[in-house]
């Protein structure tokens, strides 16, 4: 028996900390360091933002630790300091550095989370408080308009929802419903020109409903040749979620809309392929995309094995 307990204590210490702790980690230091006039969520953006383009940039590094926020050394140093490995406050601030001593071990280390998260607040804090302010920070940062509206989207959602929170996804189609789908990606499409499939088709009734499948803000509605009536939802992952060929919408979804998995956003319809208001060209379908923004560019991936999971855990629910 007591060796029972003795492998089942050191088999989960082992297992490391849960997404639910190491959230609540980063929760605990975006509220640490928000006095700065700056609010958590705007710290919390940055962050989610440099963790995301990390997942999927090789010529990024991955920061270790629990903030993903990283400077480049010329950054943190001073671009004139001779020495870019440099920790020393007094010299980093004559310098004109951004590196700072959050956790008072007189040193100011990009290694260190505590650090690094003084060093962003302190930063973004001296351009001033409004949300204005915060855009003209993250321009200075980053210098690019698609960056400071990928980093708004995500600072509106944690700001909106109070938490970082915010993993959960829903299946778009009503899983005791009569639909089906199976992965298409890469099948040739012809209308419109030569090009591929960039996305999954869930073929159902008309005027099914089709819900949010994450957390998001909308950000494009109305026509589109191709995809017909189509809503645009960017979530806090830096993925654009596309639906497309939709009957109509949900009546109260506008452009700049919160919107939260499971909430009704439209319904399954056979418009485009055509110009506004075409319809009937193919069985009514909803075509669902992702896209994912990686700081430079935009490129679709394959959603069909999100689906398989959504649904799985969607059905599970209902029993």
């Amino acid at each position: 028996m007591l060796w029972s307990i003795f492998f089942t204590t050191n088999a989960s210490a082992n297992e490391g900390p849960s997404q639910e702790e190491i959230l609540q980690q980063r929760m605990n230091y975006y509220t640490q360091f928000e006095h700065l006039l700056v609010p958590w969520h705007h710290l919390a953006a940055v962050d989610q933002y440099e963790r995301n383009i990390q997942a999927v940039r090789p010529d990024i590094p991955k920061r270790d630790g629990i903030i993903a926020i990283q400077f480049s050394k010329e950054r943190w140093a001073g671009e004139l300091n001779p020495w870019n490995e440099d920790t020393a406050p007094s010299s980093i601030h004559y310098f004109g550095g951004l590196g700072l001593d959050g956790n008072g071990d007189g040193n100011a280390d990009p290694e260190q989370d505590e650090d690094v998260m003084l060093s962003m607040a302190s930063f973004l804090s001296s351009y001033g408080t409004t949300d204005d302010d915060y855009k003209l920070a993250l321009w200075e940062y980053y210098k690019s308009e698609a960056v400071v509206k990928q980093i708004e989207t995500i600072a509106m959602l944690y700001d909106h929802f109070k938490t970082n929170d915010l993993e959960k996804h829903q299946f778009p189609l009503p899983v005791h419903y009569d639909y089906s789908y199976r992965g298409t990606w890469g099948a040739n499409r012809g209308w419109g020109g030569r090009r591929i499939h960039e996305g999954t088709d869930l073929f159902a009734r008309y005027g099914t409903q089709v819900v949010s499948t994450s957390y998001g803000v909308v950000e494009a509605m109305g026509w589109n040749d191709f995809g017909g009536w189509r809503i645009g939802i960017r979530d806090n992952h830096n993925t654009y979620h596309y639906y497309a060929h939709l009957n109509n919408y949900h009546e109260s979804i506008k452009v700049g809309d919160i919107v939260e998995p499971g909430m009704l956003i439209g319904y399954v319809g056979s418009s485009g392929y055509g110009k506004e208001g075409t319809a009937g060209k193919f069985a009514p379908h909803l075509h669902y995309g992702m896209y994912k923004f990686n700081g430079r560019t935009e490129w679709a991936f394959d959603p069909y094995p999100s689906l398989l999971q959504w649904e799985r855990q969607g059905k599970t629910k209902k029993k």
